[in-house]
C-alpha cells in the first residue's frame, strides 16, 4: 500500500506508529462506498489500548502515521536518555502540556527526552502523581516501539529503559 507520499508505504501486517495512539498493527485495508465514491482505509490495532482506527489513505501520512523506526534510529532515541537534563523553570502545567505534546508526537527523540526529564533515580526527590502519569505515559509508548524494533517483549523493553536510565 501506498500512502500520498510515495516514498512511505504500508503494507498489512506491519506495525506501523500514529502519534497520537503509539504502535499499531496495519491489520487490512478496507473500502466503504460513501456518496457513490469508494474511500478506503487502514485499519489499524492497537492491542494495548484494545482500540480499532480507521484511517483513510489519502490522510495516513498527513496524519503523520509512520513505519516503526529502524534499530539506528531507535539506538539514537536511546541516546537521548543518558544526556545530562537541563533545569527548567517553567510552571509545572505549561511543562506538562510540552511534555504531552511529545508524546502525541510519536517522535522516539521527542519522548525519551520526556523520559530522561522526568526521570527520578532513588536518590532523587519524589515525583507528584502527575509527573509519575506522564512518566509512565512515556515509558510505555517508547516501550512499545523498543518492543517492535529488538523483538523482545515490551515489560523487557521496560527494563531496557530504566536499565539505560539507572546507569545514566
Amino acid at each position: 500500500m501506498r500512502g500520498i507520499d510515495e516514498s512511505t508505504t504500508f503494507e498489512v501486517g506491519a506495525w506501523v506508529v500514529y502519534p497520537s495512539h503509539g504502535v499499531g498493527r496495519l491489520d487490512r485495508v478496507d473500502r466503504i462506498e460513501i456518496d457513490g465514491t469508494t474511500v478506503e482505509f487502514f485499519v489499524i490495532s492497537f492491542p494495548k489500548n484494545k482500540l480499532e482506527l480507521k484511517l483513510p489513505i489519502r490522510r495516513a501520512v498527513e496524519a503523520g502515521l509512520r513505519r516503526v523506526v529502524s534499530k539506528e534510529d531507535m539506538e539514537e532515541a536511546l541516546g537521548i536518555l543518558v544526556q545530562k537534563t537541563k533545569k527548567r523553570r517553567l510552571m509545572w502545567s505549561k511543562r506538562a502540556q510540552e511534555y504531552e505534546s511529545k508524546i502525541n508526537s510519536g517522535d522516539p527523540v521527542a519522548i525519551a527526552e520526556v523520559i530522561r526529564e522526568l526521570y527520578r533515580g532513588s536518590g532523587d526527590v519524589a515525583q507528584s502523581f502527575s509527573e509519575r502519569q506522564i512518566y509512565q505515559h512515556a515509558l510505555e509508548r517508547l516501550a512499545r516501539e523498543i518492543s517492535v524494533v529488538d523483538e523482545i517483549g515490551e515489560d523487557d523493553a521496560i527494563k531496557k529503559l530504566e536499565s539505560i536510565l539507572h546507569a545514566a
